[in-house]
């Protein structure tokens, strides 16, 4: 838990800054970067984030992101695993374009992670919370990935990492979190970053 402390403080004005960087978007960020954002996360799974904001940056600088068909897409998928499933998610993803605005419909971020896993193909939950954490709607929300859970568990928040996170399971361990989160006095937005940072090396996406 001091390691983790440590961490945070060390830190902890890049964390600011990207989060910043994150609520830029939530009020001043156009269809298109947000629609980035939702590629992102969708990429993501059993890939390296990295990677996969290079490939939307490829994807947005050949005007692809949003006029590509999907063998065009899948193209420039060659950096992330299961691209031609991915490239089929993100054109069925445009079906909800812009996705901005039906986000803030919502009374609550929990409702609209629970539209989006319901309705765009390609997202669980960590997805979801992903992508709503990266347009500024994340402070509550758990990002329940590898690395996360290996710590979680290695700080005997959880007892053991699952094998996979059905609803009820995720729910469970968001709680946990959220629980650590008020005890160490790290905020669930911040947190998230500081165990991403303590396996990476790096505050990212």
């Amino acid at each position: 838990m001091e390691e983790i402390k440590r961490i945070y403080f060390s830190v902890q004005e890049k964390i600011r800054s990207r989060l910043n960087e994150f609520d830029r978007l939530r009020g001043k960020g156009s269809d298109e970067e947000i629609f980035a954002e939702l590629v992102f996360c969708i990429l993501t799974p059993q890939s390296k984030a990295q990677s996969c904001w290079k490939t939307v940056e490829n994807l947005l600088n050949k005007n692809l992101l949003l006029k590509g068909n999907e063998d065009q897409i899948s193209e420039e998928l060659n950096r992330v695993r299961f691209r031609y499933k991915k490239a089929e998610y993100i054109i069925e993803a445009r079906k909800h374009f812009p996705i901005g605005i039906k986000i803030n419909e919502f009374d609550d971020v929990y409702s609209a992670r629970e539209w989006l896993v319901q309705n765009v193909k390609g997202m669980g939950y960590k997805e979801a919370s992903h992508f709503l954490r990266n347009i500024g709607f994340g402070e509550e929300l758990a990002i329940l990935d590898r690395h996360i859970l290996k710590n979680l568990n290695s700080l005997e928040v959880i007892e053991e990492i699952p094998r996979s996170l059905p609803k009820k399971k995720y729910f469970e361990i968001e709680k946990k979190m959220k629980k650590f989160s008020e005890k160490v006095k790290i905020p669930m937005s911040h947190l998230d970053l500081v165990l991403w940072y303590k396996e990476t090396g790096e505050v990212f996406k």
